[in-house]
């Protein structure tokens, strides 16, 4: 997090199964809940949101890594929270239309 601050210091402004807004000092940060624990390896702008983000790093079944993102920073100058949580929505929808094809009895 930006200042070392920690996820617990920073209040959650919307929360759903796959995301959490948290209010940061200068951002409105949206985290990928499904990524939790996944170590941050590089800080660097996200292509897709043109924002800063902490990114990390998942690997296939042929071990091949691929560079995701964990954490989002939206600065608050220039995003809305209603922005970001159109993000979020989008995100949770993503990954609910995951869940009902892998995991069709869920």
């Amino acid at each position: 997090m930006k200042n070392n601050e920690s996820d617990q210091e920073l209040s959650i402004l919307k929360k759903g199964i796959f995301y959490a807004i948290r209010d940061g000092p200068l951002d409105i940060i949206m985290e990928d809940n499904t990524k939790r624990g996944l170590t941050v390896q590089e800080r660097s702008n996200d292509e897709k949101y043109n924002v800063e983000a902490e990114k990390g790093m998942i690997y296939d079944m042929d071990g091949i890594g691929h560079k995701v993102g964990i954490r989002w920073y939206f600065p608050k100058d220039k995003f809305t929270l209603d922005k970001v949580l159109d993000y979020a929505k989008e995100m949770e929808e993503r990954y609910r239309k995951i869940r009902e094809e892998t995991c069709p009895d869920y």
